[in-house]
């Protein structure tokens, strides 16, 4: 009679249960530190608890997002740079939140490996901590899901998800627009999140490693420079719309560039004039436009080429909306204007001198 087979544990399938364990009692003190009005409940339940009505809302109307950040993850997986990328990944959610004229309340993310490293998990969840704390939203939960065979070795994905409110009569962008309506940029840190596939690639032709030095940016590797996380505009957005600025609507500046950002949020039989001579444009944007052979009309709409976020203002405001903006740390420019037509939804005059 044949030996019956050895019995088999989960651990042998590949999931590390106490490994998981370890990485909760690890994050704990994270969520904690990202804690707010509205959110006291301890990590560790079955789901996330928020007190809605703690937060003095009176009519709330609910937002939410979800997003990732795409393939600038296989750089941080191949760099081993995984501090700074969890803040890329509220930053894509709680940006999208912020245009509605939401306040982000709470977050959650979802990890997801072959093979979990309590290590390389802890610090891509302290770059989620560190993001909800740059938009003062809770860390209320997430999922941590170990699936053997799905994933490469040392391969991991993220995905994150927020939601905020916004008093019903305050939610962007407003039905006021007008021709003559100023456009405001504020400037973005770098790449952000969108157009990875793409910097891969010139990086691929390039022949550089990620641990050579940068050529757009003395001092760092160019993994690290990359690597630069998204910019959160959160605070100084919110802080003016409380302080009364006239702001009609927000486009944040993602995948397609302003090219398809800012028509989303703007009203049939209105277009956006914009001079790319006022952009600021990072060292980053022309070293891949140099190397990559790429376009000024293809790098406007895969990139943000240094505009994050688009403010829609009244003209006679546009001053006072820049000093705002530039006094909390958000430099702002005036890069254009919205006029009446029926033609292309977003024109553009002068060059980001690429």
């Amino acid at each position: 009679m044949a030996d019956a087979p050895a019995p088999l544990t989960y651990a042998q399938a590949g999931v590390d249960v106490d490994a998981g364990n370890a990485l909760v009692d690890r994050i704990k003190p994270l969520a904690a530190s990202t804690r707010r009005t509205g959110a006291d409940a301890n990590l560790g339940g079955f789901g996330g608890l928020f007190d809605l009505k703690a937060c003095g809302f009176k009519d709330p109307v609910l937002v939410a997002a979800n997003d990732g950040v795409g393939t600038k993850l296989k750089i941080a997986i191949d760099t081993g740079l995984h501090a700074t990328v969890g803040i890329d990944l509220v930053a894509m959610c709680v940006n999208d939140l912020i245009v509605q004229g939401a306040e982000p309340l709470f977050f959650l993310d979802y990890f997801a490996t072959g093979a979990l490293n309590v290590d390389e998990a802890a610090s891509v969840i302290s770059g989620i901590a560190e993001g909800c704390r740059q938009a003062g939203c809770a860390l209320i939960g997430g999922e941590t899901a170990e699936m053997p065979g799905l994933y490469a070795k040392g391969d991991y994905d993220l995905a994150g998800f927020a939601v905020g409110a916004v008093e019903r009569d305050a939610i962007l962008p407003r039905r006021d627009v007008i021709a003559g309506d100023a456009l405001i940029g504020l400037a973005s840190s770098g790449v952000h999140s969108n157009g990875y596939s793409l910097v891969r690639r010139i990086v691929e032709r390039t022949g550089l490693l990620w641990s050579d030095d940068a050529p757009f940016s003395p001092g760092l590797m160019l993994g690290e420079a990359l690597m630069e996380p998204t910019r959160i505009y959160v605070k100084p957005v919110l802080a003016g719309l409380k302080a009364g600025l006239p702001i009609k609507a927000l486009a944040h500046i993602t995948g397609g560039g302003i090219t398809e950002n800012l028509p989303r949020v703007l009203p049939d039989g209105f277009a956006a004039d914009i001079s790319l001579n006022a952009i600021d444009v990072p060292a980053v944007f022309g070293w891949l436009a140099a190397q990559g052979g790429v376009a000024e009309s293809e790098m406007l709409r895969t990139f943000n080429c240094g505009v994050g976020m688009i403010l829609v203002v009244p003209n006679a405001s546009a001053d006072a909306v820049i000093s705002h903006f530039s006094q909390a740390g958000a430099a702002a420019a005036m890069i254009g204007a919205l006029a009446e037509s029926d033609g292309p939804r977003v024109t553009y005059s002068g060059s980001l001198g690429l």
